[in-house]
């Protein structure tokens, strides 16, 4: 270990720390939405990724107390609503709780059988493959039904504030 290195001396922490090592990591920022019944339920989430493309599938993390979850379990199928760049307040209001309330004034539709939110960056409708406990969170794997995008930035997520993305003068695709 260098001198600059530190190790954690309680739980708390280690919690802490990992907090903060998070909190540098930038991630895209998307609102996962499924139907119980007539009502529709959705939460902000900046923990997914695509997992396969032999079947196309992501994964979604999502707390194990989640309202959304449980609707998830219930009806086997979600939306991932990938923000853009211009729908901070979508993600704010998505982040607080209050189950189909969440929905009052926004702007939605039906996809694929899960509510779609117009403007986002990209549109992912998935059923469920599996659900994976990890610690206080479930891992939701899903099976991607339908995608689609459209010409947006991409809303993210770094050392707790909103952003996009900016490309750097060099060429990546190499």
């Amino acid at each position: 270990m260098t001198s600059t290195e530190s190790r954690p001396e309680t739980e708390q922490d280690l919690k802490s720390a990992f907090r903060e090592a998070m909190a540098g990591v930038c991630t895209p920022v998307a609102v996962v939405t499924a139907m119980a019944g007539r009502s529709p339920y959705g939460t902000t989430v900046s923990a997914f990724t695509s997992l396969s493309m032999e079947p196309p599938m992501v994964l979604v993390s999502l707390d194990r107390s989640s309202d959304l979850l449980a609707v998830i379990d219930g009806s086997r199928r979600f939306g991932l609503n990938i923000l853009g760049a211009q729908q901070p307040e979508l993600a704010l209001n998505f982040a607080r709780k209050g189950g189909p309330a969440k929905f009052g004034g926004v702007d939605w539709h039906l996809g694929a059988q899960v509510p779609r939110l117009p403007g986002a960056s990209g549109f992912l409708a998935c059923e469920v493959a599996d659900l994976v406990t990890g610690g206080d969170h479930v891992v939701v794997f899903g099976r991607v039904l339908s995608a689609d995008t459209a010409p947006a930035r991409p809303l993210t997520y770094h050392a707790r504030v909103f952003g996009t993305h900016t490309a750097l003068d060099v060429d990546s695709r190499t």
